[in-house]
């Protein structure tokens, strides 16, 4: 620095030791440099450069080496202190000699935790070691309740003799981990037994006991180990794209029936992640443009897609009041979860369809030339009823035609004695006394199952009205007397359900049989109707033989009640 440095220029000196501090000329001499700072120990030096920023430092050679150390060992110390992990140091006798603040965080049963390990560990290093092989570090894995898991690795710190007399323990907290394992094994184990239960107990079981068995499998499941409490499962109809609701757990019914494609837009997420087969998390579902109204006060939601073979069949839907109720790890747990799902529905869906063989599956069209056009005219008339409430006279004229209807459909099943497709329904060689005369709605909306069941119905005697829909099926049991209903469970416009209540209300004798295609229970129809009364569930494709006895023990029940 040249004499002509300005005071702005000067740097800060920082001197250590009374022989420094006892030649005033060799300081003034120095002050033409810079700022000098005059310290007596090694500790303040160290105090200083912690505090300050010096360009300089001078000391006696006595204490230089002290001071070099004692700033590596700072440093050292400045560095555990700032890491994510937890450090400590005991000794061979027991005691916790030092430990950085990460693990000074923890409480004391913790930290007593991790210096027994320690201590323990270093007795053994010591017993083990000899003089010309360096003490291994172990690990271990130490649980402090059920709360907290660590991963300890101790290592030893040997003395300038070489002897093994402390070791440092590196602490990792693997608790988070730890009990994100323990949920994806007791999920998994949860989803397998599921699994095994289907193909083991559910054998047997009857179709309702199999449907509501499984039901409540899956939402015990998703409630102890996932917490989710409001939730739906939708499965995928592939001729429609349609996503069918199979489970609904505290969601209100007007979301259950809301009419859901696989589509990127315009269908919601559910829709969204059916098409797309991506997970999806909306953390504030207010802001959201693809949520569609679920769950009241809904917050946050989550859906995952079910999987079968790498194929997507369905969504897993679950919702929350909370903004931001569910993570990555939530994401994880469902994903998981949803695929056994997937399949424990799949194994239901084939233990249903092995209920029959091909031969004698109503498969065909067998309906006669006039049974369509006849039941167009009871439907109109009874729509027509339905309409003109408070017109006796108007409403006993259509009654009326109904009443001639049903002499038509009775004339001819006198003139018909053979089977629309030979071998496909049995001949019968009298008229079923059961049936005889027995007024009977089936209700699909599938034309030839419909109509096939109406053709065996008529053969066996009974007279039979057929619907089209839930809705015109509903107002036909307003509007009519039936000993009987068959209805699908799913029907455009009214559920299976429905027209069961529907039934009920109107005649609490009138036994009714619900009919599914599937191997579960869409919207909870045959759950439901069986605690209040169901007849029975007929699962398609089914043989004829299966339709007629389930029809006289639904019949043989009312006649003896």
């Amino acid at each position: 620095m040249s004499a002509g440095s300005t005071s702005s220029d000067k740097r800060g000196i920082l001197a250590l030791g009374p022989i420094i501090a006892a030649d005033e000329q060799f300081l003034a001499a120095l002050r033409q440099f810079g700022e000098i700072r005059i310290v007596d120990s090694v500790e303040d030096a160290l105090a200083a450069l912690r505090a300050d920023q010096f360009e300089l430092v001078l000391s006696s050679p006595m204490d230089l080496f002290p001071l070099a150390r004692a700033e590596a060992r700072q440093r050292g110390e400045l560095i555990l202190d700032k890491i994510g992990q937890g450090v400590c140091v005991v000794c061979r006798d027991g005691a916790l000699t030092w430990a950085n603040p990460k693990l000074d965080s923890y409480p004391a049963e913790v930290r007593e935790a991790i210096r027994a390990a320690c201590a323990e560990v270093c007795r053994q290093l010591a017993e083990e070691r000899t003089a010309h092989e360096p003490a291994p570090s172990r690990r271990r894995t130490v649980h402090v309740g059920s709360e907290y898991v660590f991963d300890l690795t101790v290592s030893p710190l040997l003395a300038p003799e070489k002897e093994l007399t402390e070791v440092v323990g590196l602490v990792w907290d693997i608790s988070a981990a730890h009990r994100m394992q323990e949920r994806i094994n007791a999920i998994d184990a949860a989803g397998r037994e599921l699994m095994r239960l289907d193909v083991e107990a559910l054998m047997q079981l009857d179709a309702v006991d199999r449907l509501q068995f499984l039901e409540e499998q899956i939402v015990r499941s998703a409630r102890e180990l996932l917490r989710f409490d409001h939730f739906v499962v939708r499965l995928l109809d592939r001729q429609s794209n349609r996503l069918e609701t199979v489970i609904s757990v505290g969601l209100p019914e007007a979301s259950d029936r809301m009419d859901i494609y696989a589509a990127a837009e315009g269908n919601g997420i559910c829709g969204y992640v059916a098409a797309s087969g991506r997970s999806y998390i909306a953390p504030d579902t207010t802001r959201d443009p693809r949520y569609l109204p679920g769950l009241d006060g809904a917050g946050s939601s989550l859906t995952v897609p079910l999987r079968l073979h790498d194929q997507v069949v369905g969504v897993l839907n679950v919702e929350s009041t909370e903004i931001a109720a569910f993570s990555e790890d939530d994401r994880q747990f469902a994903e998981i979860f949803a695929r056994y799902i997937a399949i424990a529905l799949h194994i239901l869906k084939l233990l249903a369809a092995e209920r029959s063989t091909t031969t004698g599956q109503i498969t065909a069209d067998v309906g006669t030339e006039l049974a369509g056009p006849l039941n167009d005219i009871i439907a109109e008339a009874t729509s027509a009823i339905d309409e003109h409430a408070g017109q006796d006279d108007l409403r006993r004229r259509l009654h009326a035609i109904i009443e001639n209807v049903d002499r038509v459909k009775r004339t001819l099943q006198a003139l018909t004695q053979t089977p629309a497709v030979r071998g496909l329904v049995p001949e019968v060689p009298s008229v079923d006394p059961l049936l005889a005369g027995r007024r009977i709605l089936v209700a699909d909306d599938e034309d030839i199952i419909r109509e096939t069941i109406a053709d065996v119905l008529a053969k066996h005697g009974a007279l039979a009205v057929m619907a089209r829909d839930g809705q015109e099926a509903t107002a036909m049991i307003r509007a009519q007397h039936f000993d009987l209903v068959i209805s699908d469970i799913k029907m455009p416009y009214k559920s299976g359900y429905e027209v069961f209540a529907s039934a009920r209300q109107a005649n609490i004798h009138c036994p009714v049989i619900l009919i599914t295609g599937f191997g579960y229970d869409p919207e909870h129809s045959i759950v439901r109707a069986s605690r209040e009364g169901l007849a029975g569930v007929l699962f398609k494709p089914f043989k004829v033989e299966q339709l007629v006895d389930l029809i006289h023990r639904a019949l043989g029940v009312a006649q003896a009640s």
